[in-house]
C-alpha cells in the first residue's frame, strides 16, 4: 500500500516523465527522416517555382503516357518524358500567372472550331461547323458516361495550355525589335575589314610531356570554373556478366546435325523408319527446308546477286553448280547448311507497264468494284489478247486500269529494281524476255504486263537454305549459372577484381551511374541495378548478382560520389588541356623578347603571314583558323601598329594591322535592323523556354518518389 500511496504522490512527475519519452522518439525520428523536418512529404514529387507536384498526379500521367507509348518506351523513358512536360508547363504557368494571361471562352471555341471542323459529327447539313452540335456533344457526354465526359475535360485542358503557351510566346515575339543602332552595328561586324600581318608560335610546338600539371592544379581549376565541373550524386560500378552463349562444344554438335541432310539416312518417327533424302536430291526444295528440316530460315523463292549472299562465304556459294550442297557454315547467329537450287541471268533493273484489273477482295478494290475474281482473269485474258495482237492499243485500254498513278504516265513503271515490286509481278518481269505480254495475279488484282525494257542482266542464284539457331545447351547453361554462383560465394572472403583476375573474368568499370539511370553500358536496360546502388544499405564494396539478358551479373559498388565538383580524375579529360595551354602560353611568353614581327619570326623560326580582309562576324584567319580574341585585338588597333603577344585558341600571337576598311555608310539601316528583329523572333522558339528553366527554383523529388 506504500508503494501505491508513493505513486498516486508523484503521478504528476511520472506523466512528464513518460511525455518527455515520447516526445524525444519522435524527435528522433524526425531527424532521422529529413524530409519531415523540411514538410516535405513522400507525396511530392517535385516543387517548381514554388508550386507542388503530387505523386499521384504524376504517376497518373505517367500511366496515361504509358497507355499511349505503347510499348515503345521503357518507364523510366516515359516518365522522363512526363517530367519534362510538367516542369515545362510549371516554368510556363508561372509566367502566365504574372502576365495574368488566360484563355477566354471565345479563344477556346474558335480553337475547337479551327480543331473539329472537318469531323462531320459537328457538322450541319451544309458541311459547315455547328457550334450547337457541339454543344450538344458535350452535354451528351456529361449526362452519359462520367469517364468520357473527364476525357473531353483533358483535351479541353491540353488545348488550353497548349494555347496558353502560344499566347505568351507571340507575345515575346511581339516584343523582339530590331533598332536601326543593332542594324547599324550589324553593319559594321561584317562590313570593316582589316588586313594584317601576323605570326603565330602555336602551342603544339611545345610537347604536352614537357608540361607537368598536379593534382592541386586540377582542383584549384575547378574551382575556379565550378559550373563546368558541377555534378550530380553519382556511384561508380564495376561488374563481371557471365553470358549463357554456345560453347565450341554446342556449335559442333549443331554443324553435326545439320550435316546429316547431307546424305540420305533413315529416320525412326511415329512408330516406323523413314528415309530422309539428301538435300542435293530433293525436288520440293520448300517443303524440305521449311517442315522436313524445320529450318529457321524459311525458303524464299526468288533469286539474288551475289552481293546479297553472306560475304564471308558468297564466293563458295555463288560459283556452286545446281544442286550442290555448301556448308556447314556459320553465319549470323545461325549454322547453315545452303543449296544451290537455280541459276539464271538477271537484269538489274526493268522498265515494263501494266494494267490493274480490281476484283471484290483484292487490295485496289474501290466502292465501284464489282467484278469476282473469276470475271476480273476474264477481262485481264481479253486485253492480254488484244494487246498481243497490237500493242499499240495498249493506252487505249487503261480505262480499264485501277492503278491512276501509272495510268498517268500511260501505264509505264519506269525502272525498277528486283525487290520494289510485288513478288508475282516482279518474278514475270525479270524472268522473262523483254517485250513479253502476259498476265499475273497479285494482292492488288490481276496485272496485264508488257515489258518495256532490262538493263545490265548477269548471274543471279536462287538458294535455298536450313538453318539451326546457334543456342546454348542446357549443360552450357548451368556450368553459366554454377561459374557466377561460385564467383559470387568466393567474394564472401576475397577481392573483387583480384578474384576475377584468377579466374580470368573481365571486369567492367561503369562510372558516374545517377539515380534516375535505366541504362548500364554494356548490360542495358537494368534499372534494378541502379535502384539498389541508391539504397541506403548498400555500402562501398558490397556486391550481388543480377538476372540480365542472356546470362548474370555480379555488381559490385565502388564509390559513392556526393553531388558537388566531380573528382580531379575525371575533370583532368578537359582541365589538364587547358591547364597545359595556360603554361604553355606563359611560357612562350617568358621566352619572347621580341618586339616586332620580324625579330620574333626569326626568334621562334617560322614566318610571318598574311591574312586579308577579315572581319569580326567571322573571326577566321587564313592559315590560322577560328581565332576571335586575336581578330577582335586587331579592330582595336591602328594602321601601323603592332600588338603585344596575344593568348589564341592554337596559340600566342603578335599581329600588325596593314590596313583597315570600314564599311561603307548606308543611307538607312531599316533593312538591317529588319534581319535583326527577324533573328530575334526566330530564336524565341529555341531560346525562351529554357532561359526561363535555367531562373526557376526547380527541387526534383523523382528518386525518392517514384524510382
Amino acid at each position: 500500500m506504500a508503494v501505491l500511496n508513493k505513486i498516486r504522490q508523484r503521478s504528476l512527475f511520472l506523466i512528464l516523465i513518460i511525455a518527455l519519452a515520447l516526445f524525444s522518439f519522435v524527435l528522433s525520428d524526425l531527424f532521422r527522416n529529413s524530409d519531415a523536418l523540411s514538410a516535405k512529404s513522400q507525396n511530392i514529387v517535385a516543387t517548381i517555382n514554388g508550386k507542388d507536384i503530387t505523386r499521384e498526379d504524376f504517376l497518373m500521367k505517367v500511366e496515361s503516357a504509358t497507355q499511349q507509348m505503347g510499348g515503345q518506351a521503357t518507364q523510366t523513358q516515359i516518365m522522363n518524358r512526363v517530367w519534362e512536360q510538367e516542369v515545362r508547363n510549371a516554368v510556363l504557368e508561372n509566367q502566365f500567372e504574372k502576365l495574368g494571361i488566360t484563355v477566354e471562352r471565345d479563344q477556346m471555341r474558335d480553337i475547337l472550331r479551327t480543331n473539329l471542323a472537318s469531323n462531320p459529327d459537328f457538322q450541319n447539313e451544309a458541311g459547315l461547323f455547328d457550334d450547337n452540335k457541339l454543344t450538344e456533344y458535350i452535354a451528351n457526354l456529361k449526362a452519359t458516361s462520367a469517364a468520357a465526359y473527364q476525357q473531353w475535360i483533358d483535351y479541353e485542358n491540353s488545348i488550353s495550355v497548349n494555347a496558353l503557351q502560344q499566347n505568351y510566346f507571340n507575345m515575346v515575339k511581339a516584343g523582339m525589335i530590331g533598332t536601326l543602332a543593332e542594324g547599324k552595328l550589324q553593319h559594321k561586324l561584317e562590313g570593316d575589314n582589316a588586313d594584317i600581318k601576323f605570326v603565330q608560335v602555336p602551342f603544339s610546338s611545345i610537347a604536352d610531356s614537357t608540361i607537368t600539371v598536379s593534382k592541386a592544379e586540377i582542383e584549384t581549376y575547378m574551382k575556379n570554373h565550378r559550373k563546368q565541373y558541377e555534378v550530380e550524386e553519382s556511384r561508380d560500378l564495376q561488374y563481371v556478366q557471365f553470358k549463357e552463349e554456345a560453347s565450341v562444344e554446342d556449335i559442333q554438335e549443331l554443324e553435326n546435325e545439320i550435316s546429316k541432310y547431307k546424305t540420305d539416312r533413315a529416320e525412326f518417327v511415329n512408330g516406323r523408319t523413314d528415309t530422309i533424302q539428301a538435300f542435293s536430291k530433293v525436288k520440293n526444295n520448300e517443303n524440305y527446308i521449311n517442315f522436313i528440316a524445320n529450318s529457321e530460315v524459311k525458303f524464299d523463292n526468288r533469286f539474288i546477286l551475289k552481293s546479297a549472299l553472306p560475304e564471308a562465304v558468297a564466293e563458295d556459294i555463288f560459283n556452286l553448280n545446281v544442286g550442290d550442297v555448301y556448308g556447314p557454315y556459320k553465319d549470323n547467329g545461325l549454322v547453315k547448311l545452303t543449296k544451290m537450287i537455280a541459276v539464271t541471268q538477271l537484269p538489274d533493273s526493268v522498265k515494263a507497264r501494266h494494267i490493274l484489273i480490281p476484283f471484290v477482295g483484292s487490295r485496289s478494290q474501290t466502292e465501284t468494284t464489282t467484278q469476282t475474281e473469276v470475271e476480273a482473269k476474264k477481262t485481264a485474258d481479253s486485253l492480254m489478247a488484244v494487246i498481243k495482237a497490237d500493242k499499240d492499243k495498249f493506252v487505249s485500254l487503261l480505262d480499264f486500269s485501277a492503278d491512276t498513278v501509272s495510268n498517268e504516265k500511260e501505264g509505264v513503271l519506269d525502272w525498277f529494281t528486283y525487290n520494289a515490286m510485288v513478288p508475282e509481278f516482279r518474278d514475270f518481269t525479270f524472268e522473262n524476255e523483254e517485250g513479253t505480254v502476259g498476265v499475273v495475279k497479285s494482292d492488288f488484282g490481276f496485272h496485264v504486263i508488257e515489258i518495256l525494257g532490262q538493263k545490265n542482266k548477269q548471274r543471279a542464284v536462287k538458294i535455298g537454305t536450313i538453318a539451326r539457331k546457334i543456342e546454348p545447351s542446357e549443360q552450357t547453361v548451368n556450368n553459366v549459372f554454377r561459374n557466377a554462383s561460385n564467383f559470387e560465394i568466393s567474394l564472401e572472403k576475397g577481392d573483387f577484381t583480384d578474384l576475377a583476375k584468377e579466374k580470368d573474368y573481365v571486369v567492367r568499370p561503369v562510372n558516374t551511374i545517377k539515380v534516375l539511370d535505366e541504362t548500364i553500358p554494356g548490360l542495358g536496360n537494368q534499372r534494378a541495378i541502379t535502384r539498389w546502388a541508391f539504397e541506403e544499405a548498400t555500402e562501398v564494396g558490397d556486391y550481388k548478382r543480377f538476372n540480365v539478358p542472356g546470362g548474370y551479373a555480379i555488381v559490385q559498388l565502388v564509390a559513392k560520389n556526393k553531388a558537388g565538383l566531380m573528382k580531379s580524375e575525371d575533370a583532368s579529360v578537359t582541365a589538364l588541356p587547358a591547364i597545359r595551354k595556360q603554361k604553355k602560353a606563359e611560357q612562350i611568353r617568358s621566352r619572347v623578347s621580341a618586339t616586332t614581327l620580324e625579330d620574333l619570326a626569326k626568334a621562334e623560326n617560322t614566318s610571318v603571314r598574311s591574312a586579308l580582309a577579315i572581319n569580326m562576324k567571322t573571326p577566321t584567319i587564313s592559315g590560322a583558323g577560328n581565332e576571335p580574341k586575336v581578330v577582335g585585338y586587331a579592330f582595336g588597333m591602328k594602321e601601323g601598329e603592332t600588338s603585344k603577344l596575344i593568348e589564341g585558341e592554337k596559340g600566342m600571337y603578335m599581329v600588325r594591322v596593314e590596313k583597315l576598311t570600314p564599311a561603307a555608310e548606308l543611307d538607312n539601316y531599316q533593312g538591317l535592323a529588319n534581319q535583326v528583329q527577324v533573328s530575334k523572333v526566330n530564336s524565341v522558339n529555341s531560346k525562351l523556354y529554357p532561359a526561363l528553366k535555367e531562373a526557376s527554383e526547380i527541387e526534383d523529388n523523382r528518386a525518392k518518389t517514384v524510382q
